[in-house]
């Protein structure tokens, strides 16, 4: 009796992943071994670099506040502390949003956190 091997199946599976790494160079996009490895390679980066993106944009946030703070006479830690202090619930995505775009409103905020 011959033996049953579900070609359709291991053919779809197959094609499935060599058109996720469509566009990569060399045998990296069309021989199943380098392929598979490439893109289960790539999901372990993806992984990781969604969590290192929320890092970076923290690190960016402060960088900013902290340049709108200097221009205003403040480190960052010393306005962080006075917001907290003045019970002024903002957090850093905002203010640096205003700190690099709305310059009056950055300048209101950090009024008001050194008069508390």
């Amino acid at each position: 009796m011959p033996r049953s091997v579900n070609h359709v199946a291991s053919r779809n599976r197959r094609k499935k992943i060599l058109s996720l790494t469509r566009g990569y160079v060399g045998a990296r996009k069309n021989v199943w071994t380098v392929a598979k490895n490439t893109w289960e390679k790539g999901l372990t980066y993806a992984f990781r670099d969604r969590k290192a993106k929320k890092r970076n944009f923290r690190a960016l946030w402060i960088q900013r506040i902290n340049a709108g703070a200097r221009l205003h006479g403040m480190s960052y830690s010393k306005l962080m502390g006075a917001l907290h202090k003045a019970g002024i619930e903002i957090n850093r995505k905002v203010l640096a949003d205003l700190a690099a775009n709305h310059p009056e409103a950055f300048a209101a905020i950090v009024e008001k956190a050194k008069n508390a």
